[in-house]
């Protein structure tokens, strides 16, 4: 068995005021293009996770985040084909700006119960109970 790369990715679930979380849908052109995500992405060479998303969630939906506003949850550990992806998911109930749609994905507030209404690449599907069990 060849060794698989390990690709280390951010994502977080911004939680508006009514317990809603955002998930973003993969733009045609992408991996996984159709299926639904948590912001996020790939770290930069000698990026903090924290930093990453700060900078992602500001390229991607044009929000800042302050650093202290994001509260590790849980993470995913998922083996594809080419790679094995590590994702550790952050949770942010505070950020400043409008939540706009900056790479031309389409945005949904949805309910953590509601969240597996959407199809999600796989190594997102495991999160979904950690964020039922803190939002519902």
């Amino acid at each position: 068995m060849a060794d698989l790369k390990l690709t280390l990715v951010v994502a977080c679930a911004l939680v508006d005021a009514d317990k809603r979380i955002l998930i973003a849908q993969r733009p045609e052109g992408k991996a996984l293009a159709g299926l639904w995500e948590f912001p996020g992405g790939k770290l930069e060479p000698g990026e903090r996770p924290e930093q990453s998303l700060i900078r992602e969630l500001h390229e991607e939906l044009g929000i800042t985040v302050a650093e202290p506003c994001l509260a590790p949850l849980t993470f995913a550990s998922y083996g594809y084909e080419t790679f094995h992806l590590l994702m550790p998911l952050y949770i942010c109930r505070r950020w400043e700006g409008l939540v706009t749609p900056r790479e031309g994905q389409n945005l949904a507030w949805v309910r953590a119960n509601k969240l597996r209404d959407y199809p999600m690449p796989p190594a997102d599907m495991p999160l979904i109970p950690h964020l039922i069990d803190l939002l519902m």
